[in-house]
């Protein structure tokens, strides 16, 4: 049932894109591509020590008209525990936005997220686990605004709500594998500083991130990620 509410969700939505360039094909695009970075610290909801992050990635932005545009950012990164763990994580987002006035956007889309933790020596007692590899992807709808503050600077606010199935692979050594499937949620919050410079056609981004997420597995389990965000992009026409 999950995957087809997905593939459904995954459908209307890159159907509403082809309709959206098809009715603008007579028109130039604007296209904004550059690079995204997150410093990020990690509240692990098992209470482990863990080291913050930096995350790097591709960022793009396409306008089709006035009234939307497609966003896709990708984060990768590695955290460290103080215990020896390591974590290689992977965050995706891509949404369609549709501007409401010269203020509000909102939007729907889809997130992905996979984690890769290995330990050398196990970790959680009793049940030792070696390493968890774990996938999850699903949609979100939120909303964006927008306040100037003076000419090609404004303040920029999103707040997203998420949901996923998770998918997650435990290596338990000599015990051998086992996978669980589960449900999350979770949210994202951003507040950023964004001046356009002119000459250079390219937007800065600075700010903060805040995304939460929340495993419904016997009991709810909460992990949070937060930190400093830098974007810088390129704008152009084709």
């Amino acid at each position: 049932m999950k995957k087809i509410l997905l593939l459904t969700f995954t459908v209307i939505t890159f159907t509403a894109i082809i309709s959206i360039i098809v009715s603008c094909k007579l028109y130039a695009v604007d296209v904004s591509a550059g690079a995204a970075t997150w410093y990020a610290w990690y509240k692990a909801s098992s209470g482990e020590k863990v080291d913050p992050a930096f995350f790097y990635g591709p960022a793009l932005s396409v306008k089709f008209d006035d009234d939307y545009n497609l966003t896709f950012v990708y984060y990768y990164g590695e955290y460290e525990y103080n215990s020896g763990k390591k974590s290689k994580r992977h965050d995706s987002d891509i949404a369609l936005n549709y501007r409401l006035n010269d203020y509000l956007k909102i939007f729907g889309g889809i997130k992905y997220h996979k984690v890769i933790t290995t330990s050398n020596e196990g970790s959680h007692p009793p049940v030792v686990i070696y390493g968890i590899k774990a996938d999850s992807i699903g949609p979100g709808v939120g909303l964006t605004a927008a306040y100037p503050l003076v000419e090609n600077m404004y303040i920029l606010a999103t707040g997203a709500g998420l949901f996923s199935w998770r998918t997650a692979e435990y290596d338990l050594g000599p015990r051998g594998k086992e996978n669980r499937n589960y449900n999350s949620y979770g949210y994202n919050l951003t507040m950023s500083v964004v001046y356009y410079i002119t000459p250079a056609s390219t937007v800065i981004n600075l700010g903060g991130r805040y995304q939460c997420s929340i495993d419904r597995i016997n009991t709810n389990i909460q992990d949070t990620y937060y930190g400093i965000t830098l974007t810088a992009t390129y704008s152009f026409s084709i």
